[in-house]
């Protein structure tokens, strides 16, 4: 008798495409939710080894006076200088993917899938970990548009956030399935509750 899979989504997408709101309208259908931005989160709570680690390579200076993470600081000398960003990655995906790993075990089997947000999905090479590349997709012109209006942020800066990441026709090449963000909520749903369907009956 053959036993059944929990499938495992990797969902990903541009700067301020929409991800977390999809997510948002998958727990709402019940299904469980591995966060790659939060696992970072935790990684470097005061007094964890992997900010220290990170204090290391970039000095006291990225730390509040009560030892947290100045995430603006970190933010300010990484996104300026390349290698220091990529000193940074080096540091916490290996971390983010044992966790992740060991996420993915732990929820197997309860659902008929699961879903990974992971943002760097492609650039930082989680494909492997996934049954299906799920992404989420907007006109870069939104993508700009709803990153001011949630960061707070210059166009300059957005714009080199944006340049961080793989293009949009590389993450469009890779996905199994995309769902369409350029309209209303209500039209993303329905794409959402689709592609619940499709995977359900499976």
């Amino acid at each position: 008798m053959s036993t059944k899979r929990t499938i495992r989504v990797g969902l990903t997408g541009g700067l301020a495409c929409g991800k977390s709101t999809v997510c948002q309208l998958f727990q709402a259908l019940g299904i469980h939710i591995i966060d790659a931005d939060h696992i970072a989160k935790q990684l470097v709570h005061t007094e964890q080894a992997t900010l220290k680690k990170i204090v290391k390579v970039f000095g006291q200076t990225i730390l509040y006076s009560n030892g947290e993470l100045n995430r603006k600081q970190l933010g300010h000398i990484v996104f300026k200088q390349t290698e220091k960003l990529h000193q940074l990655e080096a540091i916490l995906h290996p971390q983010i993917k044992r966790i992740i790993q060991q996420k993915i075990q732990y929820e197997s089997d309860k659902n008929h899938y699961l879903i990974v947000d992971v943002p760097l999905l492609i650039e930082q090479n989680y494909s492997a970990l996934f049954d299906q590349i799920l992404v989420i997709d907007c006109e870069p012109k939104q993508q700009m548009i709803r990153a001011q209006q949630r960061d707070k942020r210059s166009v300059s800066q957005i714009q080199a956030m944006m340049n961080l990441q793989v293009s949009r026709q590389e993450r469009l090449a890779i996905a199994d399935n995309v769902l369409d963000n350029t309209g209303s909520l209500d039209k993303l749903r329905r794409q959402v509750k689709q592609y619940h369907e499709k995977l359900c009956a499976r």
